[in-house]
């Protein structure tokens, strides 16, 4: 019989006049069934005046539930604040401090941050927003690091995602920590989306024609992160200098070729410990981290964990994969069947 974690349960707080898009990024990654898929979060919208709330489509949606929905949250999500320089009410800024102080993880999409800024809770540490409005931040709340560059921001207790579209891979990526890379692809391909972004990712969308030589590259690593690679092997495999793949990775990816590559081993790493039962030793080896001790390294460095850790809570049963030559892992207890997504999403 599978393990199967506790409901997640996750509450978004809507006000007139919400943003319809920032919205449905969490009610498509957490409140959608999908057949076939295992539905693992409770979600709910709340206001603090229940009742109808105007929406940016023009038409009104009717909100049954109010603030005290946020008592039992595991996870608040504010899904945009238009106008941003609206004030926050007392009562809902007391309500998101409680329950911030009880554990609950407070979540922002594009100008939600607005929001959360009022809180205190930003006060010393870094946040994006959308890029129209990253300046207004800065200068409304000096006290918090904006990084305009940035997809998503998660400080584990605190989110803050880029514009509308950034708050699905924001979401993808709680979904991604909460149940493991498994889940959070599987439920990727049912929404169509891609399964991963970085948060450090640059929020701008390079021209197909300077993103075609860095996609090249991914599928070309990817078939040799077991090899020693280097930055100069990269840029030799791209016919460019270390310091123009450098200059290429800093503007499409928001990141360093040699961090890239780090990222991508320990990616293939948390596969390996996902859909196999290959010794840590083994996987390190297949990956390029050369040790065990390695690997550990980096999984607690990246992720504030241990390949065993990792593997106890977020194993999948019976899914063959492609890098494994071992046996099925026997027992399985904790194991966590995914099945093939249906044709049609």
């Amino acid at each position: 019989m599978g393990y199967f974690p506790a409901m997640h349960r996750v509450v978004a707080l809507v006000r007139p006049v919400q943003s319809t898009f920032e919205l449905g990024c969490a009610v498509e990654v957490f409140g959608t069934r999908r057949a076939g898929l295992p539905q693992y979060y409770e979600f709910e919208v709340c206001a603090e005046t229940p009742g109808p709330v105007a929406t940016t489509g023009g038409y009104t949606i009717t909100v049954s539930r109010d603030l005290s929905a946020l008592e039992s949250a595991d996870t608040v999500i504010i899904p945009g604040w238009v106008p941003v320089e609206a004030p926050l009410p007392e009562r809902v800024r007391d309500a998101l401090l409680r329950a911030h102080a009880r554990g609950a993880r407070l979540v922002t999409i594009c100008s939600g941050v607005f929001a959360l800024a009022r809180t205190g809770l930003l006060d010393g540490r870094s946040a994006t927003t959308h890029p129209a409005r990253a300046e207004q931040l800065r200068r409304e709340f000096p006290r918090v690091r904006v990084e305009p560059d940035r997809l998503y921001v998660d400080h584990g207790d605190v989110a803050t995602s880029a514009g509308a579209g950034a708050g699905i891979d924001l979401c993808l990526h709680l979904v991604r920590k909460d149940h493991g890379a498994a889940y959070a692809a599987l439920l990727a391909r049912h929404m169509v989306m891609p399964p991963h972004r970085e948060g450090a990712q640059a929020r701008h969308v390079p021209s197909p024609t300077a993103g075609e030589p860095l996609d090249d590259l991914v599928a070309w690593v990817d078939e040799r992160l077991g090899t020693p690679l280097s930055v100069d092997d990269l840029a030799a495999q791209l016919g460019v200098s270390p310091r123009t793949l450098a200059r290429r990775f800093a503007d499409q990816l928001g990141t360093s070729p040699g961090a890239w590559l780090l990222s991508r081993r320990v990616a293939a790493a948390r596969t390996l410990l996902e859909e196999t039962d290959l010794p840590v030793e083994a996987i390190a080896a297949r990956v390029g981290l050369g040790s065990a001790v390695n690997l550990r390294r980096r999984f607690r460095a990246q992720l504030g964990t241990t390949p065993g850790a990792y593997r106890q809570a977020f194993r999948v049963r019976d899914t063959p994969s492609r890098a494994a030559t071992g046996r099925p892992r026997a027992g399985g207890t904790r194991a966590l069947s995914l099945p093939d997504p249906p044709a049609s999403p």
